[in-house]
C-alpha cells in the first residue's frame, strides 16, 4: 500500500528544506563546465530559492502563473525551477535546443507570464503584453534584493511544473504536474535506482528533460543525495571521466550514450571503481549493449520504462534483475494493465500484446494536458490512462515492448510527432507533399527521422536543402538525418498517407 503524499505539500520544499536543515554544508548540486565547476551546498540552494521566490512573488504574477525557463545546464536554471515552485507558480523548463520559433510557440500556448532566459538567449525579443522577460541579471537582481520567504502552502494536488511533449497534433502538448509527483517518486529510489543519501548522481541529460530533471535534479535531491550535470563541450570521453572526477556512484544516460562511451572510450571506462551501476531510460537498451557494457565494464545498467504524463513505472533495478530486452517489472504499488486495443477496460491475460495503460490513481500521473481536452479524453478509458505503447507482459510480470500504437517517433530517446516535422517540411516553397518516419539509424539499436519529399516539378531540390530548411525551423533533436526524394507518397484512396507503405 502506498503511502499517500501530505495534503499540503511543496514539490521545492520536499527537496531543500529539511536537507537545509539537517546537513546545510552538504554539496547538493554540481554544475561540471570545461574550465571551472560550480557547487552550491543544500544551505545555499535553499537560501537561494527561497529568496529568488520572494523575487518572483515581488512580480506580482497571477495566482499559478506559470514561468518558462530558456536555459541550458546551468545551475540558475535549476534555481529558477525550484524557484517559481517555491513560491506557488508553475514552473516550465523549455529545451535550449528550440529555435526561437518554437520557444515562442510555448510561451505562447502555455501563456506564460515571466520568461527566464539563459545568456545563451538574451538577445531573443518576444512581444506579448504583460511578459515579464528576465535575462541573467534580472534574475541576480530579484534574488539579492529580496527577503527569505517560506516556500508557499500548496496542496499536493495543486500544479507544480509543466513539460511539452509530442502529440498527435502538428504542434506539442503541455503536460501539468502536480507537486505530489515528486513524492509518487520515492518507489524508485530502492526498486530502479538504489538510490541513497550518500549517493553522488552524474547525469548526461539535458535539465529540461523530464529524465533528466526527475533522476538527475529532483530525486538525488529530496534523497538528499548529490546532484551532478554537465554543461561543457559535447565529447563522449567526458563521462568516465566525470564519474572519476566527481566519484559518482551512479550514472544515468540514454541508451546511445553508453554506446558512445564503449565506441570513443574505452580505455577510460575500463576503469570506473566509484561507479555501482547505471540507469538507462528514453530508449530501449538492446541485449547487445548491456553485454557489452557488463563485459567491459563490469558493471550493471538498470533500465526503466515511463512517459512524460507518468515518469518511470516499470523497471529493472536492485529488487529486479535486468533481463535483457525488457525494460522490467511494474515497480511494487503500481496499478498496471495491458488493455486492448480495440477499446474496453478489462485487461488482457499475460503473453498478450496490448496498450500500457496505468490507473488513474497513480500518483505520478500528471494533471491533464494544458487546453488539449480532446486528446486528453483520447489518453483515458475509464479508470485507465492508456499510452501510445504497444507491449505484453510475460508470467513473471517482465514487460516487452512491442512498438507503437500511434504514429510518434522515437530518435535518441526523443518522441516526435511527424505531424510537427511535417508541418515543418511543407513550408518549404517547393515542397509540395512531405511525410516523415522513424528509420534504423548506424548504430545497433538507434533511429533517425527520415524525411519522404515531393518537390515542385519545376525546381531541383536536393537532400542538402531539404534538411538545411529543417534545421532552421526545428530543434536538433527534431530534425530529418536523411531525406529522399519521391515521385509520390503512398496514399489510400482516400487520401490517407500509408506511412508503412513508404521506402
Amino acid at each position: 500500500m502506498r503511502e499517500p503524499a501530505p495534503d499540503r505539500f511543496n514539490l521545492a520544499r520536499y527537496c531543500l528544506a529539511e536537507n537545509a536543515r539537517r546537513q546545510p554544508n552538504k554539496i547538493a548540486l554540481s554544475i561540471v563546465g570545461d574550465e571551472n565547476v560550480l557547487r552550491w551546498t543544500y544551505g545555499e540552494f535553499d537560501e537561494k530559492v527561497r529568496r529568488l521566490a520572494a523575487g518572483f512573488i515581488s512580480l506580482g504574477l497571477p495566482p499559478k502563473a506559470r514561468v518558462m525557463i530558456r536555459m541550458g545546464n546551468e545551475a540558475d536554471a535549476a534555481l529558477a525551477y525550484f524557484g517559481a515552485i517555491a513560491a506557488g507558480y508553475v514552473a516550465l523548463l523549455a529545451s535550449a535546443q528550440l529555435t526561437f520559433e518554437e520557444a515562442g510557440f510555448l510561451r505562447a500556448d502555455c501563456g506564460a507570464s515571466a520568461l527566464v532566459l539563459g545568456e545563451a538567449f538574451v538577445h531573443e525579443t518576444y512581444d506579448a503584453a504583460g511578459l515579464r522577460v528576465l535575462p541573467p541579471a534580472e534574475l541576480s537582481r530579484l534574488q539579492e534584493a529580496a527577503p527569505l520567504v517560506d516556500y508557499a502552502d500548496t496542496g499536493a494536488n495543486d500544479p507544480a511544473y509543466m513539460v511539452y511533449t509530442s502529440g498527435t497534433t502538428s504542434r506539442p502538448k503541455g503536460v501539468i504536474h502536480a507537486h505530489r509527483a515528486a513524492w509518487a517518486r520515492r518507489v524508485m529510489y530502492r526498486h530502479w535506482m538504489g538510490l541513497e543519501p550518500t549517493d553522488v548522481m552524474l547525469h548526461a541529460g539535458a535539465i529540461n528533460w523530464t529524465y533528466t530533471l526527475g533522476v538527475g535534479v529532483v530525486d538525488p535531491l529530496a534523497c538528499g543525495a548529490q546532484a551532478v550535470l554537465y554543461n561543457g563541450r559535447p565529447d563522449p570521453a567526458v563521462w568516465p571521466r566525470l564519474v572519476k572526477q566527481c566519484e559518482a556512484t551512479i550514472f544515468a544516460a540514454v541508451p546511445g550514450v553508453y554506446r558512445q562511451i564503449l565506441k570513443y572510450a574505452s580505455d577510460e571506462a575500463k576503469d570506473l571503481r566509484s561507479l555501482r551501476h547505471g540507469l538507462s531510460a528514453g530508449a530501449t537498451l538492446t541485449p547487445d549493449l548491456l553485454a557489452q557494457w557488463r563485459a567491459h565494464t563490469g558493471k550493471e545498467i538498470f533500465e526503466a520504462y515511463g512517459m512524460s504524463e507518468i515518469s518511470t513505472f516499470i523497471s529493472s533495478g536492485p529488487t529486479t534483475p535486468a533481463r535483457p530486452g525488457s525494460p522490467g517489472r511494474p515497480q511494487p504499488g503500481r496499478r498496471v494493465a495491458v488493455l486492448p486495443r480495440e477499446g474496453g477496460e478489462t485487461p488482457l491475460p499475460g503473453g498478450e500484446i496490448g496498450l500500457m495503460a496505468v490507473h488513474r490513481d497513480e500518483p505520478g500521473l500528471m494533471l491533464g494536458y494544458w487546453k488539449r481536452p480532446d486528446e486528453e479524453r483520447e489518453a483515458l478509458r475509464g479508470e485507465w490512462f492508456v499510452s501510445g505503447d504497444l507491449v505484453e507482459m510475460d508470467p513473471e510480470g517482465y514487460v516487452w515492448l512491442h512498438g507503437r500504437a500511434d504514429e510518434i517517433m522515437n530518435a535518441g530517446g526523443y518522441r516526435v510527432a511527424p505531424a510537427e516535422v511535417e508541418r515543418c517540411l511543407l513550408e518549404h516553397p517547393y515542397i509540395v507533399d512531405a511525410a516523415v518516419a522513424e528509420r534504423p539509424g548506424r548504430d545497433p539499436g538507434a533511429s533517425i527521422i527520415k524525411a519522404f519529399v515531393v518537390a515542385r516539378g519545376d525546381y531541383d531540390l536536393t537532400e542538402a536543402e531539404i534538411l538545411d530548411h529543417c534545421a532552421r525551423h526545428l530543434a536538433s533533436y527534431k530534425r530529418p538525418r536523411a531525406a529522399m526524394l519521391i515521385e509520390a507518397l503512398p496514399r489510400n484512396a482516400n487520401g490517407k498517407l500509408m506511412r508503412g507503405a513508404l521506402p
